[in-house]
């Protein structure tokens, strides 16, 4: 049987175990919402929401009502919208018994308009900007307004308030404890009037590195994929990256000192040398900034990328050895594990000084989703 062009491999089990990993880190009663936004990361919204409450998740949260309504079609469980919502999308929302984020006195009140007309409830989550600059009131008085007329308004639940941290994953900075300061300080006399509330704001970089911005649950969503969002190596938080990411050797051709490959020439044999052509490219997410600047494993070994990638193929240089071309038709492993040998995202991210969310968010629907189950990675204990 040939090999996948493009293939994403996805290991549902990493995905519980993290759940349950980060899950340790929780005392009491606080709730694990896993999001799944954004086609889960990358990794297949669905079957990642399944195993993520398998894991110990009881809530998910994603970014938009299209979202949500792929989600609420295959799962019945508590689910969080937290993107804005214009107010058509406010009332489908509303109709797929789905929980909002709103943040002014004029959001609650349209609401309550909405919910009264179509003789549903809306669940509503007050949000303070406290310090990311984006959603949510930055002026705590103006939000309390809103808490207090989504709990007069008849057809309103105050199910929750919440914030979003800017710098959890920056363990030096101080700004993520002035945030905390703010949103706590503000949400703890409103959770103290109505403790049925949910009080929330931590992602998983403040899940993994501060008790307590814990709260009443906490929102996390690289760190159930397995990566590190401090952007380290996830085995040394326990995490497991339940992503790989291969493709296929489809060609080696021999190469003569002076000999260039690829659009713009940007590569030339140094020596003779084999090259490998994969059939995957920026057509399928492998970003053009990684031209002659990442590792692929082939056969146990790693092995540079080199040239520029182009939108359906790259170059490997599997060096002189005349057993090169022996390898056509091997798979080659882009982002995992192949023998002794690892690529992670996170290295991946380094070379496009990006981040690992960016580079499995990137992974386009060209390339093939295959989700299987494994016992466990080495190097990481069970939780």
């Amino acid at each position: 049987m040939s090999l996948p062009r493009a293939q994403a491999r996805v290991d549902l089990a990493a995905i519980e175990r993290n759940c349950m990993r980060l899950r340790g880190e929780l005392k009491g009663e606080t709730q694990l919402c896993a999001v799944v936004k954004a086609n889960g990361y990358g990794h297949g919204v669905l079957p990642c929401a399944r195993a993520a409450l398998k894991g110990g998740a009881s809530w998910l949260a994603v970014a938009s009502l299209e979202e949500a309504r792929e989600v609420r079609q295959a799962l019945d469980t508590r689910l969080l919208i937290m993107g804005p919502l214009c107010a058509d999308e406010l009332e489908q929302a509303l109709g797929l018994n789905v929980e909002v984020v709103l943040w002014r006195e004029r959001h609650v009140q349209r609401a309550q308009q909405l919910a009264a007309a179509a003789g549903v409830r809306a669940r509503v989550h007050i949000k303070l900007d406290s310090g990311m600059g984006r959603l949510g009131c930055k002026d705590p008085q103006e939000a309390s307004r809103a808490a207090a007329a989504a709990i007069a308004a008849s057809d309103v639940d105050l199910a929750g308030v919440m914030t979003h941290f800017a710098t959890a994953d920056e363990p030096a900075g101080e700004f993520f404890k002035e945030q905390l300061e703010r949103f706590s300080s503000w949400a703890q006399p409103i959770k103290r009037s109505h403790p049925q509330l949910v009080v929330h704001a931590a992602n998983s970089a403040a899940t993994l590195r501060c008790p307590r911005a814990h709260f009443d649950m906490v929102r996390c969503g690289i760190a159930i994929y397995g990566l590190d969002p401090f952007g380290e190596d996830p085995l040394e938080r326990r995490l497991e990256p339940a992503l790989e990411l291969s493709s296929r050797v489809a060609e080696v051709k021999r190469y003569q000192p002076g000999e260039s490959a690829g659009y713009g020439r940007r590569f030339f044999a140094e020596r003779e040398t084999h090259l490998a052509v994969l059939p995957i490219g920026y057509g399928d997410g492998w970003r053009r900034g990684l031209s002659n600047n990442a590792q692929v494993l082939i056969g146990g070994r790693s092995y540079p990328l080199v040239g520029t990638i182009s939108m359906d193929s790259l170059t490997v240089d599997l060096g002189p050895a005349a057993d090169a071309v022996s390898m056509c038709g091997s798979e080659a492993v882009l982002i995992g594990k192949q023998g002794t040998q690892r690529i992670t995202a996170e290295q991946v991210a380094r070379a496009l000084d990006t981040i690992n969310y960016e580079v499995t968010c990137g992974l386009t629907p060209r390339v093939t989703r295959v989700y299987d189950r494994h016992d466990g990675v080495e190097g990481v204990d069970a939780p």
